[in-house]
C-alpha cells in the first residue's frame, strides 16, 4: 500500500509558469552566432554553433529572471503559458535567388 502510494505521488504533474521571450539570433562575420533577448536590456550572449547560442540565451534568461526575482522587480510583461514550456526561434532556410 505504502508503495503506491508512492508512486502515485511521484507522478503528478507540477504545474509550472513559463513565458515565452523573443530571441533574436544571428550569423556573426567572424564565424558562430550572436543572440539577444530585447525584453531584458543587455540580455545577449555568443554561441559557436546556432544550438550553442540558443542554449546560453536559455541560461542567460533564467540569470536575469533570478536577478529580477531576487530585487524584487516586476518580469517583463509577456505571454504566460500554463504547464508548457515553448521555445520560440527563427531558423534560416535557403528560398533560392
Amino acid at each position: 500500500m505504502k508503495q503506491a502510494a508512492s508512486r502515485s505521488a511521484s507522478k503528478q504533474a507540477v504545474k509550472v509558469k513559463s513565458r515565452l521571450y523573443p530571441v533574436m539570433i544571428e550569423r556573426m562575420e567572424e564565424g558562430g552566432y550572436y543572440a539577444e533577448c530585447p525584453v531584458f536590456q543587455g540580455c545577449h550572449v555568443e554561441g559557436d554553433t546556432y544550438a550553442e547560442a540558443i542554449e546560453n540565451m536559455e541560461d542567460a534568461i533564467h540569470i536575469f529572471v533570478e536577478s529580477y526575482r531576487e530585487l524584487g522587480k516586476p518580469l517583463p510583461e509577456v505571454p504566460v503559458m500554463e504547464g508548457h514550456v515553448v521555445m520560440s526561434a527563427a531558423i534560416p532556410v535557403a528560398v533560392g535567388e
